[in-house]
């Protein structure tokens, strides 16, 4: 059992609407995206992993990693993916305040030039979410449809693959993690989940103009 939800509910979408939970395609494409990064080794496992099947991904990258490591996160870019802001300090919006939130996002967007915006843990209020776009007319706030779990060190690799291989279908978000924390799941879920999507037909690409 797990304390979250590996398929976004269709009540929750309902209820979200102008956020973005998938991507609906007739074709067979995923779309795999990556937060709380870069991390100089982990970004760059993933960049390799990826690089062997041809794949695309979006980075979620958080502002101050941005700062420490700005050459990896120039290696996400000249490799072909996509980036997004994930707020300089990885805020949780459900405990910070509007005026706080906008700041660090506005603060995050001098580093990451994106018209993608993930709130991290998912949590932003409305207020925040409509200041947000006040401020940047262009920019989608990115959810998902399918949770990896590899953020959750009650399970392991194998069992993180078998969630996206179960649930993902065409024209879905998925969330996985270039962080310390995933590592030890990422690391195995990421070559499984690879192999199985080349295998059944998938193509990989990054979020539209991120």
């Amino acid at each position: 059992m797990c304390d979250y939800l590996v398929r976004s509910p269709r009540w929750l979408q309902w209820l979200y609407p102008n956020r973005i939970w998938s991507l609906p395609n007739t074709e067979r494409i995923v779309y795999l995206t990556f937060d709380d990064g870069p991390h100089p080794e982990i970004t760059q496992f993933v960049l390799e992993e990826l690089e062997r099947y041809q794949a695309r991904a979006t980075f979620f990258c958080i502002g101050q990693n941005v700062d420490r490591y700005p050459l990896v996160y120039r290696s996400i870019i000249e490799a072909g993916h996509g980036v997004g802001n994930h707020t300089q300090h990885h805020l949780n919006g459900w405990k910070t305040s509007t005026e706080k939130y906008l700041s660090d996002v506005e603060e995050a967007q001098k580093r990451i030039e994106s018209n993608w915006f993930r709130p991290p843990y998912g949590r932003m209020t409305g207020k925040q979410a409509i200041a947000l776009q006040n401020r940047f007319p262009e920019m989608k706030i990115a959810m998902w449809d399918v949770l990896s779990g590899d953020f959750d060190r009650s399970k392991n690799g194998e069992w993180c693959a078998r969630q996206l291989q179960q649930n993902v279908k065409s024209g879905s978000v998925v969330v996985m993690h270039d962080s310390e924390k995933a590592w030890d799941r990422l690391r195995v879920c990421l070559p499984l989940i690879l192999e199985y999507f080349n295998k059944q037909g998938f193509r990989l690409e990054k979020l539209p103009g991120s």
